[in-house]
C-alpha cells in the first residue's frame, strides 16, 4: 500500500522504517527542515525499561500538592482557562488509583521490553550509530521512604523479567565512580543493567538515511492543514507544500505521529484523544578530556531528572510543566537543571557552556501511547508516548506496521481497535 506518515520525529520515522520493511510505499511529511527537530531533538537519552511506572501513581497527588507554587517544581501545573488541561488533570488523578497504576505499569513494561529488543535487532541488522551506551541505568534516591517504595516496585519488575536490583550508596559509587564527588546525600539506588541510553536525534536522523535506502520519501518544510474524511473513511491529507501552496496527499493508509500536535488535526474530524502537551527541559554540556562526568545513565527521582552521557556531551533533562503549547524557555527552570547537575557531578565540565532546550511531550493521563486503528478506515495513530517516546519508539513502530498489515502485534498491550478477545483490548477513548 501507499502510506503517508505525518510527523518525522522518532515515532514517525520508526513507523516509516517498519512499514517500508513490510513492503509498503511510504511518504513522511514534517513541518521542520529535517527529522527529529522537536520532541526528539534533545531528550534525556534513556531507553528506560526500568522506568515504566507512570507519573500518575498513588504518590503523585500528594507530591503535586506539595509542589504547588514552586517555580522549580518537578511537576508544575500552570493553571489556565483551558478545559482540555482541566479534563486531562482529572483523568490524571483517576489514573493515580493503585489498580490503574499497576495496570499501566505492566502495559508500559510489556511494550518497553519488546521495543528494546526491536531496537537491538535494528542495530544488529543496520549498524546504526547514535552514541549508544549499554551500561544500564542507575536510579538514585535521597529520601528513605522513596527508596523503600522503589524496592517494593523492583520486586514487581523482577517478577516480570526485568533485571533491576537495589544498591547501597557504596555500590552505586562502584557502578558510577563519578558519584564519589557528589554533594547529594544518597540513601540508595536501583540498578537496571540491561537498560541503555543514546542520542534520539542522532538515531532519528540516521534512520532517515536507512529509510531512504528502502525507498521511503521524506518531505520537509510541509505543514499539515487538515485531515478530510468522506463516506466514513479517510479521504486525504491537505498540506501546505514546500512553497506554501495547498496540496492534497492521497494514500491507502495514513498514520498520525504528530506528538503533542496530534489532537489539533484529529479533533476537527471528530476524534478526541487524551493527549496534552507537557513541556520538558534539557541542558547539554560539552565535555573535555579531564572532566569527571558519568558514563552510566542516571535518574534522580527526587527532582525527576535524568542524566546521560552522549559521546563527548552530557545531557541533563527532566521536569514537567503543563502550560498549553507554550515553548518559551524558562530561565529559572533551566538554571535548576544546571545547579542539580553540578550537585551530583561538580567536575562535569563548565556550567556556563550549557546549551538549553525545551520541548513538548505528548502525554496521556496514563502515560500509555495510543497505537492502532481509529474509527475511520485507513487512519491510524502512533502518538501520545509522553516521557517514553525514545524507549517505546521501535516497538511502537513495529506494532503499528503489524496492525496496518492486519496482524496482531506481539506485546500484551491495549492497542487501539484490537478485538477485546485478542491479546489486547480497546482503550477507553470512546471517540477514537
Amino acid at each position: 500500500m501507499r502510506v503517508v506518515v505525518l510527523g518525522a520525529g522518532v515515532i514517525g520515522t520508526t513507523s516509516a522504517w517498519y512499514l517500508a520493511r513490510a513492503g509498503h510505499e511510504v511518504m513522511v511529511v514534517d513541518r521542520q527542515p529535517e527529522a527529529g527537530l522537536e520532541t526528539s531533538f534533545a531528550n534525556g537519552g534513556q531507553i528506560s525499561v526500568s522506568h515504566c511506572e507512570p507519573w500518575a501513581n498513588p504518590a503523585a497527588p500528594k507530591q503535586v500538592l506539595r509542589w504547588l507554587g514552586r517555580r522549580d517544581a518537578p511537576l508544575l501545573f500552570r493553571l489556565r482557562a483551558d478545559p482540555d488541561q482541566w479534563l486531562w488533570g482529572l483523568r490524571f488523578l483517576l489514573e493515580c488509583l493503585p489498580g490503574r497504576t499497576r495496570r499501566n505499569t505492566d502495559a508500559a513494561l510489556n511494550l518497553a521490553m519488546y521495543s528494546r529488543e526491536e531496537l537491538r535487532a535494528l542495530r544488529r541488522d543496520t549498524g546504526i550509530r547514535y552514541d549508544l551506551q549499554t551500561k544500564g541505568i542507575l536510579h538514585l534516591y535521597e529520601q528513605r521512604h522513596e527508596f523503600e517504595r522503589a524496592k517494593r516496585q523492583v520486586k514487581h519488575l523482577r517478577e516480570r523479567g526485568l533485571d533491576a536490583e537495589p544498591r547501597t550508596p557504596q555500590e552505586c559509587i562502584g557502578i558510577e565512580p563519578a558519584l564519589r564527588y557528589s554533594t547529594v546525600r544518597l540513601v540508595g539506588g536501583v540498578y537496571a543493567g540491561s537498560d541503555e541510553s543514546g542520542d534520539a536525534h542522532a538515531f532519528t536522523r540516521n534512520l532517515v538515511d536507512l529509510c531512504r535506502a528502502c525507498g521511503v520519501s521524506f518531505r520537509f518544510n510541509v505543514s499539515v492543514k487538515r485531515l478530510e474524511v468522506a463516506r466514513g473513511a479517510m479521504e486525504r491529507v491537505v498540506i501546505d507544500d514546500e512553497t506554501g501552496i495547498e496540496e492534497s496527499l492521497r494514500a491507502e493508509a495514513y498514520v498520525v505521529a504528530l506528538g503533542s500536535y496530534s489532537p489539533l488535526v484529529l479533533q476537527p474530524i471528530g476524534i478526541s484523544v487524551p493527549i496534552y502537551p507537557v513541556k520538558g527541559y534539557s541542558i547539554t554540556l560539552p565535555l573535555e578530556s579531564d572532566d569527571v562526568a558519568p558514563e552510566t545513565s542516571l535518574t534522580d527521582h527526587a527532582r525527576k531528572i535524568v542524566i546521560s552521557r552522549l559521546g563527548n556531551r552530557l545531557r541533563v533533562a527532566g521536569t514537567a510543566e503543563l502550560n498549553g503549547y507554550d515553548t518559551e524557555l524558562n530561565a529559572h527552570r533551566c538554571s535548576v537543571l544546571v545547579k542539580r547537575c553540578f550537585e551530583w557531578f561538580p567536575k562535569a565540565g563548565r556550567p556556563e557552556r550549557a546549551q538549553f532546550w525545551t520541548g513538548l511531550r505528548p502525554a496521556t493521563p496514563s502515560n500509555l501511547p495510543l497505537i492502532g486503528r481509529t474509527k475511520y478506515p485507513r487512519l491510524y495513530l502512533n502518538t501520545g508516548h509522553g516521557t517514553l517516546g525514545w524507549t517505546l519508539a521501535c516497538g511502537s513502530g513495529r506494532a503499528l506496521a503489524d496492525i496496518v498489515n492486519g496482524r496482531r502485534p506481539e506485546p500484551d498491550f491495549r492497542f487501539l481497535g484490537l478485538d477485546a478477545k485478542t491479546k489486547g483490548t480497546t482503550p477507553t477513548v470512546a471517540s477514537v
